[in-house]
């Protein structure tokens, strides 16, 4: 198996998670701005160390099994894992908090 069919598996369960929690607590544009925000910050997170770590020659990628593009160094698969979390750890957030009640009307 590549690495890219492994990352490609690997993001199912978290995009399934994010529809399932946008649907049941009608999650809209903010949360989706805020959440893109922290998938961002992740990528160029993982860039930059997983660059350094490669460098370093701290670990090596398989070639053959590598789909080919990089950022720096870090290939493109090695992004699906913190795309992963920055999808499934928001929604997981949002689907474990209580759902909100409508306040109760007022007696005339």
């Amino acid at each position: 198996m590549t690495y890219l069919g492994l990352a490609g598996l690997f993001l199912v369960p978290p995009v399934l998670l994010a529809a399932v929690a946008t649907q049941r607590r009608r999650l809209g544009l903010r949360w989706w701005a805020r959440t893109a925000v922290v998938i961002v910050v992740l990528l160029a997170l993982t860039v930059v160390f997983d660059s350094l770590m490669i460098a370093a020659d701290l670990f090596r990628f398989h070639a053959p099994a590598l789909a080919g593009p990089t950022l720096v160094r870090a290939p493109v698969e090695d992004l699906a894992w913190p795309l992963a979390a920055g999808l499934a750890l928001p929604a997981l957030w949002e689907l474990a908090r209580p759902a909100e009640r409508p306040e109760p009307a007022a007696a005339p």
